[in-house]
Order: structure tokens, then sequence, then C-alpha cells
């Protein structure tokens, strides 16, 4: 499979058209941004681990019946994709306060929840991707209630096989942002799940080993990033 036009270049990513109308190549960039694209640097290594690790992720999720875009990884960097419409939706899924939420809700960060929370932000930089509810995703036209309940459904479903995997790695997922695409008709999961998308803590130090070292200055942002691939197993 060939790499033909770029089709689109976004904060993290290079999107290309290939010979086959629906499948398009992936190919993931060290750059990093936060706040919307105000702060920027460069993550060495991160776009190899970034697609590395989305893919061995997305087969465990298929294994566990959720649909995904993944086709075949071509190399560290490069991995052709199912073309799909993506649901102008960024689906959050929160197991402990952290971030945004944290903030918002007057809380410190690290506090397990009764049970884990859902949330929707309509994905547009230009308005810096606002906190909105299924009621204003069904007014706006975003998705139909029938394509909501399926992101629903699978969004749950994405915590639960991440939430036991990371735990077998002693790492404790504290919240993740994934988006859904629509394919002949389907809802499947598309985009990343890495630690550019997902907050991951050592469950035991704390330690944070995801994008917050980068948005906060907290050094070792490479390490970081090395040690949940090393953590993986995936040359292994």
């Amino acid at each position: 499979m060939e790499k033909k036009e770029l089709l689109y270049e976004g904060k993290a990513k290079k999107v290309y058209t290939t010979e086959d109308p629906d499948v398009l190549i992936v190919s993931y960039k060290d750059d990093a941004t936060a706040f919307n694209g105000l702060k920027k640097g460069t993550i060495v290594g991160k776009g190899a681990i970034n697609n590395r690790m989305t893919n061995y992720i997305f087969k465990k999720l298929e294994e566990k019946g959720v649909p995904t875009h993944l086709v075949e990884e071509l190399n560290d960097r490069e991995t052709a994709v199912k073309k799909v419409e993506i649901v102008p939706l960024e689906v959050i899924i929160r197991n402990f306060s952290a971030g945004s939420f944290a903030k918002k809700m007057g809380m410190e960060e690290g506090i397990k929840f009764l049970q884990p929370t859902l949330e929707f932000s309509y994905k547009n930089d230009d308005l810096g991707d606002p906190f909105i509810n299924r009621y204003y995703a069904l007014a706006l036209g975003l998705a139909t209630q029938e394509e909501i309940d399926a992101i629903t459904k699978y969004a749950f479903q994405v915590n639960e096989v991440m939430q036991e995997y990371f735990a077998s790695l002693n790492i404790e997922l504290i919240d993740f942002k994934i988006e859904f695409g629509r394919y002949h008709g389907q809802i499947i999961l598309a985009d990343e799940v890495s630690p550019d998308t997902c907050r991951l803590w050592d469950k035991d130090t704390h330690e944070k080993l995801d994008k917050d070292r980068f948005r906060r200055d907290l050094g070792n942002v490479e390490d970081a990033y090395q040690e949940v691939f090393r953590r993986l197993g995936i040359d292994k």
C-alpha cells in the first residue's frame, strides 16, 4: 500500500490517500501541542510509540468486540486505516479526578469516582472544543440518537478493557479521550489511544506517564512515553 496525496495534516498526524478509496494511511509525527495548539514542542520518538501502541490496543479492543479503523501497521510510524467520516464529538471517559475536571469541580487530582463519567466535547478547534451534552449533539445534527447510543456503549466497553489491561501493567487509567467515525453506516473507533490521549499514572508512585508531563513542564517527557511502551512489551 502506497501513500498518494496528503489529505490532511493535523497537530499530531498526517493523513494520505491510497490507491484504495476506502483506505487511508496515517503517519504519526513527533510534534506535540497543548492547550488547543497554544503550546508547541517536540517529543522525540512519540510518533512511533503512539502509532504502535494505538495499533496494539486497537487489536485488543477488536478481540473484545469493539470495531476499529485499523487495517494494517505498515511501519513504526505509519498505519493503513479505514476511511471514516469522523463524528465531530470528542468522547472523554474519566475514572479519577484530574485536569480540567478537577479544576472545574474544585477537587484535588487522583480521587477515584464511584463510577466512570462520560462527557462530550464539540470537536472544533476554533471554539476550543467546548463541552456539550447529547441534547446539543442532537440539536446541532452532530450525531443521531442511534450513533450516540453506539458511541456510549463502545466508550464504556473501551474503558473496561483498557482499565483491566493497564492495571496488569501497574498503570492506573485516569481518563482518556477517543473519537469515533462512520464507516459504511457503522460506528467504529478511530483516531488513537496513546499517552497523548490518555492520562496514565504509575499505580504505586502516581508518577504521570503521559502528555501532562509536556503540558505542565514536568520534564522527562520522552522517558514517560518510553516507559509506557516498555511496559506494553510490544517488541517481546
